[in-house]
């Protein structure tokens, strides 16, 4: 008796759009009337390794449905970089909540230079060349919201131009 191969999912799948990468999940509880409920909270980095780049933070029953909804919500959150020969084009300090965030254009072959998740969102939105440090806050949510605050505030050179005009 012959047997056929087996079809898999994998093989039939089309690329995606996007990369993710989960950057944390966390057990949440809420206090009701019988005990306690718990859920997950996951925060969730979309990008394309060309200067987009997304962020999604959702909660849900169990992990995989929280990771979901957080890749949705990423999806409809994308921002463009002004990426600059692989870097970004200026010097960005920012803070957000407790969260201070320093960055710095690096030169070409010098690598991401950043923690956790800092690192995370740099690599998915293909800055290859960066410098950055994190003080204040080690709360991956406030720090990842940072960058994206640092993300939104930057400007290219063309922009520039035209406000001085």
């Amino acid at each position: 008796m012959e047997r056929r191969p087996r079809k898999s999912n994998r093989d039939e799948q089309a690329p995606r759009e996007f990369d993710q990468k989960v950057v944390e999940v966390s057990r949440v509880t809420r206090v009701v009337a019988g005990g306690k409920r718990m859920r997950f909270r996951a925060l969730v980095v979309i990008g394309d390794h060309k200067g987009r780049v997304g962020m999604g933070l959702k909660k849900g029953m169990d992990v995989a449905e929280s990771v979901n909804k957080a890749v949705n919500q990423a999806k409809k959150n994308m921002i463009t970089l002004p990426l600059v020969n692989e870097t970004i084009p200026h010097e960005v300090n920012i803070k957000y909540k407790a969260s201070k965030l320093m960055m710095r254009p690096a030169k070409a072959g010098s690598g991401v230079i950043a923690g956790g998740a800092v690192r995370s969102v740099m690599d998915l939105a293909g800055v290859k060349n960066v410098s950055s440090k994190m003080i204040g806050s080690s709360n991956k949510v406030n720090n990842v919201k940072a960058v994206f605050k640092a993300f939104l505030s930057m400007r290219s050179k063309e922009t520039m131009k035209a406000l001085r005009k």
